[in-house]
């Protein structure tokens, strides 16, 4: 396929500003990769790092971009029909090549998942990158069971709410935390249990709900709420560092005996399109379309508004996920 596309070019660290608009040529997929034709991708904080210069293994200039869902426009090598509905994350998309903010982008064809929908590009947009963390982190980083506590520490996140909503589906008990009163509805209409207010300190709020502790914990603030997190968390409770909303990730002088309590177990979660199963990725679809679940989206906007949208996410205006269609 020849022609070109507008496509967000990052010319190095900067503002949101620097986020560029332009034209390019649309890429040409070798036989193992997946050019697909982009509807819509979802923002995610690791573009923000991206755009910060927080992030390793980041080559400028660059498109980019962790996620992406539309059409496959072509697969030399068979993988993919032409005109299939896909979604693809992670790989080092929008970090060692470019990734989803452009109207085309062309990745391997490992890291693509089909599926069918008739939902909005908009909702599906919403999804992957989104779907996959708090699904991993569930399941691989926390193995939380029906019945359970759990206390999402970021709870108005894009991953925190997902999380709320696959937690609710598998008959657990949902603490979430937001540090803005104005964002408690938001929680509670997604089936949020107990919405706690986060002033830095919610261990003993925790605590009066479960005296023991929860028996689960998604931290997805950072490394400064991560020992107060750890605190709120029941002997041989589980408590799962996922996100960084706080852009700080690094525990300095970590000393684990006088870090994490008696008998609290502390994991961590990354994962990428291998970890998201494509019956999980179905599932959640068909739950939306039949509105057994929700995508907790917070805005939608196009290309043209792609400096808003990252000045939105750094500045932590929305509850959800924000979404860029093209």
């Amino acid at each position: 396929m020849s022609g070109t596309m507008r496509a967000v070019v990052l010319d190095g660290p900067g503002p949101a500003e620097a986020l560029d608009i332009r034209e390019r040529p649309i890429p040409v997929p070798m036989p193992g990769q997946v050019l697909i034709r982009v509807r819509a991708f979802g923002l995610n904080r690791s573009e923000l790092h991206t755009r910060l210069g927080l992030a390793e293994g980041v080559t400028f200039p660059r498109v980019p971009g962790i996620e992406a869902v539309g059409e496959v426009a072509d697969a030399p090598g068979g993988e993919f029909r032409t005109g299939q509905k896909v979604v693809t994350l992670m790989g080092g998309m929008g970090r060692v090549f470019d990734g989803g903010y452009a109207g085309y982008t062309c990745v391997p064809a490992g890291q693509v998942i089909a599926f069918e929908s008739g939902l909005p590009w908009s909702t599906i947009g919403a999804i992957p990158e989104m779907l996959q963390t708090a699904h991993g982190s569930l399941t691989v980083g926390l193995d939380t069971k029906p019945g359970q506590s759990l206390l999402i520490r970021g709870g108005t996140s894009s991953v925190g709410m997902a999380a709320a909503i696959l937690a609710k589906r598998r008959g657990l008990t949902v603490l979430g935390s937001t540090r803005d009163e104005s964002k408690r509805q938001a929680l509670a209409a997604i089936g949020v249990d107990h919405v706690l207010i986060d002033d830095g300190g919610l261990a003993a709020a925790v605590r009066r709900f479960f005296p023991d502790g929860v028996d689960a914990a998604l931290e997805l603030v950072g490394t400064p709420t991560l020992p107060d997190t750890l605190q709120a968390t029941r002997m041989h409770g589980v408590v799962c560092f996922t996100g960084m909303l706080s852009n700080q990730w690094i525990v300095p002088d970590f000393y684990p005996i006088d870090y994490i309590p008696r008998g609290v177990r502390l994991t961590a979660y990354t994962g990428g399109a291998a970890d998201l199963p494509p019956a999980v990725l179905q599932e959640f679809l068909d739950a939306v379309s039949d509105g057994t679940a929700v995508a907790p989206i917070g805005k939608v906007y196009t290309l043209d508004d792609i400096v808003q949208a990252h000045t939105d996410m750094e500045e932590n205006r929305v509850s959800g996920k924000l979404v860029v269609t093209t």
